[in-house]
């Protein structure tokens, strides 16, 4: 009896945390938004640097800065190197969230490699219930597997238990 209400306790508490995924989603969604216009403006600048100094592209400008002699130079880019590669990053991140399954917006936002950004976007991340079908489904799909997982163990325990209890009671009485 304790169990059950454990379970269903168990269950409560994922299928909550799990329909938080899709509203995550969407604030993550935001802020990638944002933080994509901002580099997108500054890597406009880059461009626009460029092509007043005559150089074919971006890319061409950071190698002739890298191979100066002054230190600032060459660190500066780098940082521009730095920033291009995150505006790359953030394009293919815009495709997934404009055009990807809940799953693969889900690997994008745990991956560790952007935890920071996971971490900005859950400052002002607020806890409710996706008004979304797909959300609504997908919380409770997340939320049935994981107390499945967690809860499983614990089951084939006590599974084990009740059998050998059984087995030693039919050899009392047989």
């Amino acid at each position: 009896m304790v169990g059950r209400i454990v379970d269903k306790l168990l269950f409560g508490i994922m299928l909550i945390a799990a329909l938080q995924v899709p509203l995550l989603a969407d604030h993550y969604q935001q802020y990638l938004a944002g933080l994509s216009e901002a580099t997108q403006w500054q890597v406009n600048g880059y461009e626009n640097t460029a092509r007043q100094y005559g150089y074919p592209d971006v890319n061409a400008m950071i190698e002739q800065h890298l191979a100066n002699t002054e230190a600032s130079v060459r660190a500066d880019a780098l940082q521009k190197q730095a920033t291009l590669s995150q505006y790359e990053d953030l394009k293919s991140g815009m495709i997934i969230f404009e055009h990807g399954t809940l799953i693969e917006k889900s690997v994008y936002m745990f991956a560790p490699a952007r935890f920071d950004w996971l971490e900005k976007t859950l400052v002002h991340f607020k806890p409710g219930i996706p008004l979304s079908l797909n959300g609504l489904m997908f919380g409770v799909m997340l939320g049935l597997a994981a107390n499945i997982l967690l809860t499983l163990p614990f089951t084939l325990l006590f599974r084990r238990r009740r059998r050998s209890t059984l087995t030693a009671r039919r050899s009392v009485i047989s």
